[in-house]
């Protein structure tokens, strides 16, 4: 009984690793080309504003103002966020990460402020799984309360 049971936790132990090293890996798909983020796999794991489909859409973040003061205060508005680090800020464009605190899963947020258009487009998506018990969703909404509060 006790051999089993050292396989079992050898195999849960291995099982965390590998999506630990899977999580880590940040996704070849980030960045704005031509406007636009990436599509949204058909997994209900992502969100974005430039989505078409109900199953992944989201309003985009109404903003105004200059560029830099605008997306420092989406900066700050995001690091207020449990387990939110930014990893990149340059010019309209930001990309931050999140960690889940138990299984320590990444899921990559992307914004991308369009001045002429006073909006701040938004893309949130899980860096492995298939379904997110629509955690990306949820952060976006609650992204939209902290920065609409500080702005």
């Amino acid at each position: 009984m006790t051999y089993k049971l050292i396989i079992l936790c050898g195999l849960v132990l291995l099982a965390t690793l590998f999506i630990s090293a899977c999580s880590a890996s940040k996704p070849k798909n980030l960045g704005i080309k031509n406007g636009k983020f990436a599509t949204c796999p058909k997994s209900p794991n992502c969100v974005s504003s430039q989505a078409i489909d109900d199953e992944h859409k989201v309003a985009p973040l109404k903003a105004h103002g200059d560029i830099e003061i605008v997306m420092k205060t989406l900066a700050e508005s995001i690091e207020q966020m449990s387990g939110a680090k930014v990893v990149q800020r340059e010019g309209p464009y930001l990309h931050a990460e999140f960690t889940s605190s138990i299984m320590k899963f990444v899921d990559d947020l992307e914004c991308f402020y369009e001045e002429d258009k006073s909006e701040i487009q938004i893309r949130s998506a899980s860096r492995i799984g298939y379904s997110d018990f629509s955690a990306n969703r949820n952060r976006i909404k609650k992204m939209r309360i902290i920065f609409e509060k500080i702005q």
